[in-house]
């Protein structure tokens, strides 16, 4: 190993190193940019960011799937003592329109790993028409008593579960849903623009 205070090859004071061990252009992979306004860190960022909001949709339909599972019971005809005595509200339409859209979630999953804009575009419409409209449909369900509870002092006539207003807990995943699937979207689309704006410029 050389040292600092060994012998300098005669006219250099040893600070010209940069000529040494430098990495060839062609492997810099890190600063090309593909397509040339979109830099290739942002594409798989962006690729990161949906595949989050993918998982968190799944773990809300988990939590749609705990509350549906009473009505399965009954429609099955099994009576659990325990899940009786929790008296979950029947569920409504669009829980089960929402539930079954979340399996859509696979294909976004599926689109991101093979980079496939057909699949992305798909779950993209599926997304809109069987997650953010059932949800939309439930805030417009659940505003009445929603805004009665926020607004009266002494709020009558509520539906109540275990004590707390049903509204309210909808409201909460109401919110959580949407958040998700707005953020879904976005990262969905520039992704889309992403990926045709690439093969455009394969093809040029």
């Amino acid at each position: 190993m050389a040292s600092r205070d060994g012998p300098m090859v005669t006219g250099t004071d040893g600070a010209d190193f940069l000529h040494r061990e430098s990495v060839a252009a062609h492997y810099q992979i890190s600063s090309i940019t593909w397509p040339p306004n979109k830099p290739v860190s942002e594409i798989a960022l962006n690729k990161s960011r949906l595949r989050k909001c993918v998982f968190a949709h799944l773990l809300l339909a988990l939590l749609m799937l705990i509350k549906l599972t009473p009505d399965f019971l009954d429609r099955l005809d099994i009576f659990i003592l325990e899940i009786e005595e929790l008296e979950v509200p029947q569920p409504l339409k669009w829980e089960y329109i929402w539930v079954c859209g979340s399996v859509a979630s696979f294909l976004g999953l599926s689109a991101i790993r093979k980079n496939k804009v057909r699949l992305l575009q798909i779950y993209f419409g599926l997304i809109n028409l069987f997650s953010t409209v059932p949800i939309l449909l439930a805030s417009m369900v659940f505003f009445t008593e929603f805004w009665k509870y926020c607004t009266d002092e002494d709020p009558q006539g509520l539906q109540m579960w275990q004590g707390y207003p049903l509204a309210v807990l909808w409201y909460g995943f109401i919110l959580a849903a949407m958040q998700v699937h707005i953020f879904t979207l976005i990262f969905s689309w520039k992704l889309m623009d992403a990926w045709k704006a690439r093969g455009a410029a394969k093809s040029n």
